[in-house]
């Protein structure tokens, strides 16, 4: 008999990047990119109710962040030539943000893939980047 899946104990504490500029803080569980939307939570044992559903085609991409404060005064390095592992790439978004790391599941016909910052001090610990929304994707 398979093993069902695990949830993880804590939520994802994210900042969510929407299209028109808008930045969403909040927690997500169980996050899937095989559906069309995901549930955003206020808080970290916010009921069901409480969450907030978005849609994919809004965003721009999900910041899995390490705390919600940042360390303003950093600003990361996207030197990827020390990255040990994963396909290393630069990700153009259609405002002209761009954020380089690694990825290990870069595939233009998916919804998405996550990016690992090449700055590990970076208070991004992984970006989920939604393709669609995106200009241009360089591997390096």
């Amino acid at each position: 008999m398979p093993t069902p899946p695990t949830q993880s104990s804590k939520p994802n504490k994210v900042v969510v990047a929407l299209l028109d500029g808008q930045r969403l803080k909040g927690y997500v569980s169980n996050f899937s990119a095989v559906r069309d939307f995901f549930r955003l939570f206020p808080a970290e044992n916010s009921p069901h109710e409480a969450g907030t559903d978005l849609q994919f085609k809004t965003l721009k991409a999900i910041f899995f962040v390490k705390d919600f404060e940042g360390h303003r005064e950093h600003h990361d390095a996207y030197d990827v030539k020390a990255a040990t592992h994963g396909r290393k790439i630069e990700v153009t978004f259609q405002d002209g943000e761009k954020i380089a790391g690694t990825t290990e599941a870069y595939n233009p016909q998916k919804l998405g893939f996550f990016l690992f910052p090449a700055d590990p001090e970076s208070n991004n610990a992984r970006v989920f980047v939604v393709r669609s929304n995106v200009q241009k994707v360089a591997l390096l």
